[in-house]
């Protein structure tokens, strides 16, 4: 599939997610009850914590989490093009981010890349977007396609080769394939508390560019490419 792969077909993407309210105590009656069945769950990893605890990771889940920015990139000839939505209004970025995939990436030929997309990113978005009354985009709805007509790349599934129990961050793949990626002052577990606490979502959308320049720069690797150099990133 990549030998034949055409870059300026492919949109990058990140997305960071937290807690739809700050703290368990936050939410109403009928969502502290909820989330007290999935803490249940949850307990069996964690089986000294409880559900207020337990309440930081609400975020990875689409029923208890929203999306407070998508971070997406393209090639445009030598240059990558980033483009990131973001704020508190979770159904103002997902529609600014629909009519992206709406009007500019709506053909047979472009993909859509993340790393652990398939898991995590698609299927997160698009159930962020039907909460929000939002029609999906015909790259994001994989509703009655065939396998082959789902247009998702995924360097995390790519690296798998077939070994679905293999999980690889995407911070170690860079390293092994020696791509630079700066020192942040976050990580993915820190998003959650930097937008409620800190009140920085400025730091979160950095934080998630830098991820999107990463997924391309390691799709890169894969098919024997150069990097981007710096001087080719081009943030809008």
């Amino acid at each position: 599939m990549l030998t034949d792969l055409k870059l300026d077909n492919v949109l990058f993407l990140d997305i960071e997610t937290v807690p739809q309210v700050p703290s368990f105590s936050d939410l109403d009656d009928r969502f502290k009850y909820l989330w007290e069945k999935k803490a249940e769950l949850l307990k069996r990893n964690h089986p000294d914590s409880t559900p207020d605890q337990l309440y930081t990771s609400a975020g990875i889940y689409a029923e208890f989490g929203k999306i407070v920015c998508i971070s997406c990139g393209f090639m445009n000839g030598k240059e990558f093009r980033i483009k990131s939505f973001y704020g508190d209004d979770e159904r103002i970025l997902l529609n600014e981010f629909a009519d992206i995939l709406n009007v500019h990436f709506n053909n047979k030929y472009n993909l859509l890349c993340a790393h652990n997309g398939k898991e995590f990113d698609f299927p997160y978005i698009a159930r962020r977007m039907l909460v929000n009354n939002i029609k999906l985009p015909d790259i994001i709805n994989m509703a009655g396609k065939k396998p082959w007509e789902i247009r998702h790349l995924d360097t995390m599934e790519l690296w798998k080769f077939g070994d679905y129990k293999h999980y690889t961050s995407l911070e170690l793949l860079a390293a092994i394939f020696e791509i630079p990626t700066p020192k942040d002052d976050i990580d993915g577990s820190m998003v959650g508390h930097v937008y409620w606490v800190d009140r920085q979502l400025d730091r979160i959308v950095t934080y998630c560019q830098k991820d999107v320049v990463t997924i391309a720069q390691l799709l890169r690797r894969y098919m024997g490419m150069q990097l981007i150099s710096d001087h080719d990133i081009v943030v809008a």
